[in-house]
């Protein structure tokens, strides 16, 4: 039995049959804008056509979407270079679109993204799902420290904290410390950030003795990074904010589709805006953990399908407690398949890592760095430790817990990078 907190419970709560019906009919309207004759997106026709798929009509089943070719971000990437500067992936004239974001570029060449009124109202829908599943809904103040430029980022959250009518405070062009004293004095009940930033927010208010716990904040919402799906990661955050912590996922390229409910149990995938498949990253075949493929539903003007997102998930076993019959992903998203670093022969993501060493509370910052030797890579951990006590405890752990010898340095407070956006804790020298 759904909650309180749920956006559209007859979405949420749809048997598999129906909601297959649901992306079906989604799929063939999309496809038929996509291939309408004289027009359409020459970047899905051209993709489609060597697969065979020339009209709406060849899309009739499951089987069929399964016919066509999946994306890669390269592609993308060059399509934009040679069709500089929006690329082909578009469904409609230049003048039909209002807004200009980007990629941050963590991954890659940065891509840019073009959004229809139509489109950025469907951001800001797949956000109040986000939103609302964490308990935020009118009368809560959302607190957005994020310096609002091309990469999309928390765009889309600003617009679906309007879309369930919650106030948004924007905190751009401040540092920290301003970033709090705006928080206290506007009554914020809501912090929606990174979760590096939320637990450099956290150092900032300690070195000013500042009590976040008496704060209203009563709910932390995180993107951007895989922490706040991390056990210790999350319960650091909740700890020194005195508020319950969410992991939400999403990506420039397709759209805010992942979220947590109150059960916090994983990741739901809005299955009524997106079409989720798990497979094999080499056999291609449907898998219970593998790479994540994603298919937007409402963004026609430059959709993104069958994309391979190189998210590494687990698809959960068992229905959540909260009600809601979407895809759920147990521990959200576990590493990305790109980052995986093979320490003596054993493969380890960073956010394993990030794991152990969130479990001191004397560490307020690391870095990974990483020493390619060979087809292995060496890895040296670098944490900001008053002594070599705590040093040393994280290096027994990620030896019991993970198997690999790591050397493990103290590095005096404050000398590691912070970071308002993504952190880029994984230096290759």
């Amino acid at each position: 039995m759904l909650d309180h907190a749920v956006f559209d419970p007859a979405l949420e709560t749809m048997s598999r049959d129906a909601l297959v019906a649901h992306q079906s009919r989604r799929v063939r309207a999309m496809a038929e804008a996509l291939l309408a004759p004289g027009g359409g997106n020459p970047f899905v026709r051209r993709k489609w056509r060597d697969a065979g798929i020339t009209s709406a009509d060849d899309l009739r089943s499951p089987d069929d979407f399964r016919r066509l070719p999946f994306t890669r971000k390269a592609e993308l990437v060059e399509d934009q270079a040679a069709n500089a500067p929006f690329g082909t992936n578009l469904t409609f004239p230049l003048d039909r679109y209002i807004r200009v974001h980007q990629t941050s570029g963590t991954t890659g060449h940065p891509i840019r993204w073009l959004e229809t009124e139509e489109s950025w109202t469907w951001w800001a829908r797949c956000w109040a799902f986000v939103l609302r599943a964490a308990g935020v809904g009118p009368g809560d103040r959302l607190f957005f420290p994020f310096s609002f430029g091309l990469f999309v980022g928390f765009w889309g959250g600003f617009e679906g904290a309007r879309a369930i009518g919650a106030m948004s405070i924007p905190a751009g062009g401040q540092d920290s410390g301003a970033r709090l004293a705006w928080m206290e004095s506007l009554g914020a009940t809501a912090l929606v950030c990174t979760p590096s930033y939320a637990l450099h927010l956290a150092e900032v208010a300690r070195e000013r003795r500042l009590d976040l716990a008496k704060l209203p904040v009563r709910i932390t919402i995180h993107a951007g990074e895989p922490g706040a799906g991390i056990p210790s990661v999350r319960a650091r955050i909740e700890e020194a904010w005195g508020a319950r912590a969410f992991d939400h996922a999403g990506m420039t390229e397709i759209g805010a589709y992942g979220y947590e409910c109150t059960e916090q149990a994983g990741l739901h995938v809005n299955e009524s805006e997106f079409i989720a498949e798990v497979l094999d990253p080499v056999t291609h075949e449907p898998a219970t953990e593998g790479e994540l493929v994603l298919t937007n539903l409402g963004r026609i003007g430059s959709p993104t399908i069958r994309y391979r997102t190189g998210d590494r998930v687990r698809v959960a076993d068992r229905p959540c407690a909260c009600g809601r019959t979407f895809l759920r992903l147990e521990g959200g998203i576990l590493g990305r398949l790109d980052d995986m670093l093979i320490v003596r022969g054993v493969n380890v993501f960073p956010s394993a890592i990030e794991g152990i060493v969130r479990r001191f509370p004397v560490i307020d910052e690391f870095q990974i760095e990483v020493f390619h030797d060979g087809h292995l890579d060496e890895v040296r951990l670098n944490v900001e430790a008053g002594d070599r006590v705590a040093a040393r405890l994280v290096q027994q752990a990620l030896r019991v817990d993970l198997g690999i010898r790591v050397d493990v340095v103290a590095v005096p407070p404050g000398t590691l990078p912070r970071w308002e956006l993504k952190a880029k804790r994984v230096v290759r020298r």
